[in-house]
């Protein structure tokens, strides 16, 4: 169980830690909205490839958790559609992958800003 927990702060924290280090190192070129953007991206291409299951398996959460983990799960839920339903899966086999997680954001997103004052 600790090596579990120890694979899991260690690639989850590699995985952020490559993305904070893009952030800091490119001022005014590279913005937290290209990174995010750039680790859905690479999440979903490496499992495309077949190369991010593996990095899952030893990690856990510290590899489904990050943004490069939510691409994954697009990848994975457009190959799952389109083995089952052809290539108008491949649309709807990402969404259906990832949905829960989607939902969960908006509640969750939606009940703190009904609990509390944004201020923006």
């Amino acid at each position: 169980m600790f090596d579990n927990i120890l694979y899991a702060f260690l690639i989850g924290g590699l995985i952020c830690t490559i993305g904070q280090l893009i952030i800091d190192l490119t001022p005014f070129m590279i913005t937290p909205a290209h990174v995010l953007i750039g680790y859905v991206t690479t999440g979903a291409v490496i499992s495309a490839l077949g190369l991010y299951e593996p990095l899952v398996k030893l990690a856990g959460a510290g590899a489904t958790i990050p943004l490069s983990g939510f691409g994954h799960s697009l990848a994975q839920g457009a190959i799952e559609g389109v083995k089952s339903k052809g290539l108008i899966g491949a649309i709807g086999g990402g969404f259906e992958a990832t949905a829960a997680g989607i939902v969960t954001a908006i509640i969750l997103g939606l009940s703190m800003a009904t609990l509390f004052n944004p201020r923006g």
